[in-house]
């Protein structure tokens, strides 16, 4: 029995707290999580897996991560392995550390086939796919018998057999389990369980030349593993009959299945089929491009692991289908941040700051935290100097009296260095303001200030013989509607963002950024968090962008 008697439970849980006290599984709890690898994990996915491992995990349970890989001509090792190190690194471990697969079973599958023919409860069809989905029917009109229905045992075992001898060709016959064809559920009107399908698996190579529909293989493999709970989205809410009709005829171990609403979020699209579209059609330049909904492209955007556990807890567990707005997907992200990412001084559209009174020449070095009343994250070196570099936008000759930074005849404090006062500016023949002058107080230095001097606003800046530079990657949302699968007279392509990507070749940056390495989490304060790029180097440094500081996407979308 469980410890967690008064607590909130979701109804996945209050469902096993029944079987827990009616002692069903002798006490024993054991899900799954089973991918099929024919492309990358996304967003959804993380759901399933957090619900699949944690639940697991709570009541002392195991976990089987198990591939689905009954599909060879859409499998690829490149995609087992992606999904074996996106489970590790949203931190979660499977049972013994050893992953399964549902062709470790296709002899035992094969076995499951041939009861069902000796047992009448499956046979061999020779109608071709047009004509299976003509006699299903539709789900207000009965469907009608195949022809082949009623061949004997004898004749169905023979075929079965010359099937998985390479026989015959691709499409020529099915297996098919006899259930209803009258039945209001489609996926109970005689489902295909079995095709041929002459090509090389990732695994088992050409030792099969007959492979198990997903729908016959997820739930067998199931029982063959003595999973208990078996939980799973919801579109799965339909095949559920089906499951419990198998274990019923083969008479095998009883797991549950369970379905929760999928994650549905905000302006992301979670489709596998339409996520390699985009790929395909170079929307985005591969899997794991940031813009994409994949564990993958979210990871190199910079989003923590621990950000999208928290958010899928968020967003909860229940059975009806709903969307998940993507400013609590972003609110978990900077809380994470804020927390664990170091601070840096990133100027993205530079003018020069001359500080007429600094000794010429004079290079001091101040030192800077890290992280944000967070000592452990330590403490870094920055150069100061009498050329500075400051944002473009934190300079106005004729400023309102509400714009806190620098105007002439108003003091600001820069930021681990001195509080100046600005004198003025040096403009080109067109007007443009290309140097901003400013005086600085010696006694106004960071942790050291004597000067009495209020300055109402704190600026960040880079010393000029001393910035780096760098690429910035400032991503945004792929899609322009929130929902852009919902729409029936519309392709979701058409709602592709053409501003999604605005790459910034002006930045200069804190020296201390030069070592940067791949996966590194920034706050470049008071602009946004960024993570270092997958493709960044010494000689050519790249920051993504993760998410602004404060939901500006929300606000626009508002407006």
């Amino acid at each position: 029995m469980s410890e967690n008697k008064g607590t909130s439970l979701n109804f996945i849980e209050q469902i096993i707290e029944e079987d827990l006290s009616s002692g069903k599984h002798a006490g024993r709890i054991h899900t799954r999580f089973p991918p099929e690898p024919n492309g990358y994990l996304h967003i959804g996915h993380v759901k399933a897996i957090c619900i699949n491992f944690e639940t697991a995990k709570k009541y002392g349970g195991k976990t089987n991560l198990r591939f689905d890989d009954t599909n060879p001509t859409s499998e690829k090792t490149e995609y087992v392995d992606a999904i074996q190190n996106d489970i590790k690194w949203l931190g979660f471990d499977w049972n013994e550390d050893k992953a399964l697969y549902a062709s470790n079973y296709f002899a035992q599958l094969y076995e499951f086939a041939i009861k069902l023919i000796k047992d009448g409860n499956a046979y061999v069809d020779d109608s071709t796919v047009e004509e299976i989905a003509e006699m299903k029917g539709t789900p207000t009109e009965a469907g009608k018998n195949s022809p082949y229905r009623e061949r004997s045992v004898e004749e169905n075992l023979d075929l079965f057999t010359r099937m998985k001898n390479g026989e015959f060709e691709d499409g020529a016959r099915v297996l098919r389990a006899k259930v209803n064809m009258e039945s209001p559920n489609m996926h109970m009107r005689d489902p295909v369980i079995y095709r041929i399908k002459k090509a090389t698996h990732h695994r088992t190579g050409d030792d099969w030349c007959i492979y198990p529909m997903y729908d016959f293989a997820h739930g067998q493999s199931d029982s063959i593993e003595n999973i208990t709970h078996s939980l799973c989205s919801l579109e799965f809410r339909h095949h559920r009959p089906l499951y419990d009709w198998f274990i019923e005829k083969l008479e095998i171990f009883p797991s549950r299945q369970i379905e929760f609403a999928r994650m549905n979020v905000e302006y992301m699209v979670t489709s596998k089929r339409k996520l390699l579209k985009l790929v395909n059609d170079g929307v985005v330049t591969g899997w794991d491009d940031p813009r994409m909904a994949t564990v993958s492209g979210l990871r190199r955007k910079g989003y923590p692991a621990e950000a999208l556990r928290t958010f899928c807890d968020k967003a909860g567990v229940a059975k009806r289908e709903n969307l998940i707005e993507f400013s609590l997907l972003e609110s978990c992200v900077r809380d994470v941040l804020n927390r664990t990412a170091h601070r840096a001084m990133v100027v993205m559209d530079p003018v020069k700051l001359t500080i007429t009174n600094y000794p010429k020449d004079q290079v001091e070095i101040m030192i800077a935290d890290n992280g944000y009343d967070n000592p452990e994250a330590g403490q870094r070196e920055v150069p100061f100097s009498g050329h500075l570099l400051i944002e473009k936008s934190d300079f106005m000759e004729d400023a309102p009296r509400k714009f806190f930074r620098l105007s002439p005849g108003r003091d600001v404090r820069l930021k681990n260095g001195y509080i100046v006062h600005c004198e003025g500016c040096v403009k080109d023949e067109e007007g443009n303001v290309t140097e901003v002058l400013a005086s600085y107080y010696p006694n106004s230095k960071s942790g050291q200030d004597e000067s009495g001097i209020k300055a109402k606003g704190t600026l960040h800046w880079v010393s000029e013989a001393h910035a780096i530079s760098a690429e910035l990657r400032n991503y945004n949302q792929l899609f322009t509607d929130p929902t852009p699968t919902s729409h029936e007279d519309k392709d979701y392509t058409e709602f592709i963002n053409p501003n999604s990507l605005e790459v910034i070749k002006t930045a200069k940056l804190e020296p201390s950024l030069k070592d940067a390495i791949i996966g590194q989490q920034y706050q470049f304060m008071r602009t946004a968090y960024y993570t270092t790029d997958i493709e960044s180097s010494s000689e050519h440094l790249i920051f993504n962008r993760t998410v602004t500081l404060k939901d500006s996407w929300g606000k626009k979308q508002n407006k």
